[in-house]
């Protein structure tokens, strides 16, 4: 048996082997062919359309640089956009997760029937955002709207939901919030099921309250569940476009004019596609300044266990 693995050994390797490196190139080549063509070409050809005046096409004709950007940041109309997107996130987000994780901690409960309002909970999924912003259109309608309807149930004065520059961005984040419950509903709930029911369990033997235990033992476990949402929903908010076209189309007064559809306007309604994407490129370094931000500020806050 030995002189056979001698020989073995003694043999030359006659058989060329593929290159380890070059193999595992070949197996991620079709996703590299797939972000290249829908993600870094989109992305490139992007930054360099924001550095030129270009024609109702889109070719790039003339080089004006930074002139796209410095006029931006300069325009009141921009900055207006900015600050209706600012504050279209702040209302969506933090309201949108904590409802979220409230039903969420309702729907673990061990409770006969609880299947129902899971499926009830998360139902929203199913929903386009055309489908459920058409809902809500008709939900606001100052004549026939459920709305004002129970606003004057309730001896209140009826209201012009979506055409009141001061109520229309809050108006176009409450079904924002309802569309997005259904999905981080459901990733919270997955969350909570990964949590060992023995931790709850020495909790109740050492007399703790469920209070205590949703501050202790909940919270920080779920952590990187809550981050993975908080960071989901806020690029989601950031991105809103279909609802916003829908139920008041950047108005009224350009008070839900949001950079997505103020891009939107520019590049195919007045076909400034230099400003447009400037605007683009604007946006995603907003959206990844504040998302490093956030993976900043949570490292010493998320627990995995």
């Amino acid at each position: 048996m030995i002189a056979v693995k001698d020989r073995l050994r003694a043999e030359p390797k006659s058989r060329w082997r593929f290159p380890v490196t070059l193999e595992g190139m070949l197996y991620l080549l079709p996703s590299i062919v797939l972000f290249a063509v829908f993600l870094f070409y989109p992305m490139f050809k992007t930054i360099y359309l924001s550095l030129f005046l270009t024609d109702a096409q889109g070719n790039a004709q003339i080089f004006v640089g930074l002139e796209h950007y410095s006029q931006l940041l300069s325009s009141p109309s921009f900055r207006a956009s900015l600050k209706a997107t600012v504050l279209f996130v702040l209302y969506t987000v933090p309201a949108g997760v904590i409802l979220a994780l409230g039903l969420a901690l309702l729907a673990n409960q061990k409770l006969k029937g609880i299947g129902f309002f899971r499926t009830l909970f998360s139902s929203t999924m199913g929903m386009s955002v055309a489908a459920s912003s058409v809902i809500w259109l008709f939900i606001y309608n100052p004549a026939i709207g459920i709305a004002n309807t129970i606003m004057t149930t309730l001896g209140l004065q009826e209201m012009q939901w979506l055409l009141n520059p001061d109520t229309a961005l809050i108006s176009v984040a409450i079904p924002t919030i309802w569309m997005n419950t259904g999905f981080s509903f459901l990733i919270l709930l997955g969350g909570l099921h990964n949590i060992d029911a023995s931790l709850y369990e020495s909790g109740k033997i050492a007399g703790v309250s469920d209070f205590y235990s949703l501050r202790k033992i909940t919270l920080p476990l779920l952590s990187p569940t809550l981050l993975f949402i908080v960071t989901v929903s806020l690029i989601n908010s950031f991105q809103t476009f279909g609802q916003i076209d829908i139920l008041t189309k950047g108005g009224p007064m350009e008070s839900t004019n949001v950079i997505v559809y103020s891009i939107f306007k520019d590049a195919f309604v007045n076909f400034n596609i230099g400003s447009a994407s400037a605007q683009a490129v604007l946006l995603f370094a907003f959206i990844l300044i504040v998302t490093i931000l956030q993976f900043k500020w949570s490292e010493k806050k998320v627990h995995y266990q």
